[in-house]
């Protein structure tokens, strides 16, 4: 188990921590990768709040949440491959969807 402390690019006083776990041979490099793939992942479950109405359900029992959670995360792709073919062929595309901001 490590102790992971990461500092911001833009704002070198600004620190998070992580506590990770993992086989004892794990590379610092690959640690900090994988941290690093944290705020993909959560940009990714914004979109899909935003975007696909992840937010919009409340929870009475696990048979509907999954429901629930797979179609969102289905109309995320589908969102996903309609912006990746509209988009311009020299623009950048950032985020999950391809969406800027």
């Amino acid at each position: 188990m490590w102790l992971l402390a990461r500092r911001h690019r833009d704002r070198p006083d600004e620190r998070a921590y992580y506590l990770c776990r993992g086989p004892a041979d794990t590379r610092w490099e690959e640690l900090v990768r994988v941290a690093g793939c944290r705020w993909a992942v959560e940009g990714c479950f914004e979109l899909t709040k935003g975007d696909c109405g992840l937010d919009e359900y409340e929870v009475r029992g696990w048979t509907g949440w999954h429901r629930h959670v797979t179609l969102s995360l289905l109309a995320l792709a589908v969102v996903a491959a309609i912006r990746a073919r509209a988009a311009p062929a020299g623009r950048p595309k950032r985020g999950a969807a391809g969406r800027s901001g």
